[in-house]
């Protein structure tokens, strides 16, 4: 026994050797032998393995404590060991999370247990390191389906390239007033998109107006536009060509609508001489012709933030009739079946009307004149003003800079009107000599127009579009695919809408 009541193990035990074996902290020379009887002065006495206290006796120093694993659950010691006198330290354990929220190779099963703690670990704490971006656009507006664990880097890579760009026009709704599905393959899931659509009596500029504004030029051949214009052949016999109605939409997510003109001749000269056969709800041919007229612009007045009314001389009263005919059997915006809070359409379930704007093509010189412009907007204005349509304040010819001598305040009752001249023809000489009399040097000048040239002209016209208000047409936002079945639904409604059916009834 001890000074301090420990019973001292032997020197030449079991446990004397498992320490050696383990430590190996004192090695001497090769052949010195290590456990002779001088090792018994260097020996410290230490306290019980099982934690029991000194017994009571005479006050002694206390020996410092090693707090150590027990003997089962030490580690068995290496064989490759170094042969040294320094402390051997152990291998560090990274507690790092991984990215994949696995183990890295080579981590002990103890730092794998701490990592699936109760516990939340440091990193936890201060928030997982970012992984490489992942573009996640295409996920917009296609719901919950679409997580973003299954997307994958390339294909959201690939979302990201411009759409296609369409060569043509297809149709929305064919010569049988049927409605068409292969426009959906242009559409995205995106709202930033503006809806012009084109109205108009036969021979107008409808198609010339709309590839203008859409994708083409003036210097352009007229065969290359995207929506067909007449040929001069269809002209000598007095025929229309376009039917229904013809899509088309832009890179910069403009949507243009071209239809077929209204209350055509044409049209019903084909069905009379054909002998087509009419619905049922139907008796007379022209019957039928203004109540396709008035399905196509009644379904342009809702579905369009801008309806542009072509007309290629002033003016023909029964137009106006029929655009306010048009305009009372317009179906009704679709309410909110749930709380659109957020939204920044309709307010109160107000009724939805688009902007009108009146454009006067093939104007002449004299059309020009500010005293006779001002007599338009006069005429204009008194026959919509008991109209809902949206027919005046944001358009205006004098912020074009068209008539620079005119204020601001020169027209008092200003409305969507804008002027396009006579499209000049490149096989002529535009330039307008003055009459005989005169020097040789002034006849060589060109002569005064009135106007800008007509490439300037639909620049300005073009500008003045695309800057309409885009105001939202239902009860909630709309993407480019909402809006095609939204479209889809309210044409089937015109085609069976019963104030539509009355109204033929009383025409006959």
């Amino acid at each position: 026994m001890s000074e301090s009541g420990h019973s001292q193990p032997g020197m030449y035990g079991q446990g004397r050797r498992r320490r050696r074996r383990r430590g190996d902290r004192d090695v001497g020379a090769p052949g010195q032998n290590l456990s002779g009887p001088s090792r018994d002065r260097e020996y410290q006495p230490r306290e019980r393995r099982d934690g029991s206290e000194d017994p009571p006796g005479p006050l002694i120093q206390k020996t410092p404590i090693i707090l150590a694993k027990p003997p089962g659950e030490r580690a068995k010691p290496s064989q490759n060991t170094p042969v040294s006198g320094a402390p051997v330290l152990e291998k560090p354990i990274m507690l790092m999370k991984a990215r994949d929220d696995g183990g890295k190779p080579g981590t002990p099963p103890e730092a794998a247990a701490q990592l699936t703690g109760s516990g939340p670990s440091k990193m936890e704490r201060e928030g997982q390191r970012p992984t490489q971006p992942v573009y996640q656009i295409q996920n917009r507006g296609m719901g919950a389906s679409a997580t973003s664990s299954a997307v994958d880097p390339m294909v959201g890579q690939s979302k990201l390239l411009p759409p296609e760009k369409m060569k043509h026009s297809i149709k929305l709704v064919d010569d049988q007033m049927n409605w068409c599905d292969s426009a959906m393959e242009y559409l995205r899931d995106q709202t930033d998109m503006l809806v012009v659509g084109v109205i108009g009596l036969q021979g107008s500029g409808k198609s010339t107006i709309m590839s203008l504004l859409s994708a083409n030029t003036p210097e352009e051949d007229q065969r290359g536009y995207v929506f067909r214009a007449q040929t001069q052949e269809i002209k000598e016999r007095g025929g229309n060509q376009s039917t229904g109605i013809d899509f088309f939409i832009t890179q910069e997510r403009v949507i243009f609508l071209d239809t077929q003109p209204m209350l055509s001749p044409s049209i019903l000269d084909h069905l009379i001489n054909n002998d087509r056969k009419l619905p049922p709800e139907y008796n007379l041919p022209h019957t039928y012709v203004e109540m396709q007229s008035l399905q196509i612009a009644a379904f342009l007045f809702t579905v369009c933030h801008v309806v542009i009314v072509v007309q290629d001389w002033f003016t023909d009263l029964n137009l106006y009739r029929f655009l306010q005919t048009a305009e009372m059997l317009k179906p009704s915006t679709p309410s909110a079946s749930h709380d659109s809070t957020g939204s920044s359409g309709n307010d109160d379930g107000a009724e939805y009307y688009p902007h009108i704007v009146f454009l006067q093509n093939k104007a002449r010189r004299d059309d020009f004149c500010p005293r006779n412009l001002n007599n338009m907007h006069m005429v204009v204005d008194k026959l919509m003003a008991h109209s809902h349509l949206k027919y005046k304040g944001t358009l205006s010819m004098l912020d074009c800079n068209i008539f620079p001598g005119l204020g601001q305040d020169y027209l008092t009752t200003e409305v969507n009107m804008f002027l396009l001249p006579m499209q000049e023809n490149d096989g002529e000489d535009n330039l307008t000599k003055a009459g005989t009399g005169t020097y040789p040097l002034f006849s060589l000048l060109p002569g005064y127009k009135g106007h800008p040239a007509f490439p300037t002209m639909v620049s300005k016209l073009r500008s003045q579009i695309l800057a309409m208000p885009r105001c939202q047409l239902s009860h909630t936002i709309l993407t480019e695919k909402n809006w095609f079945h939204y479209a889809a639904r309210i044409w089937d409604g015109v085609k069976k809408s019963s104030a539509l059916s009355e109204y033929s009834r009383l025409l006959c």
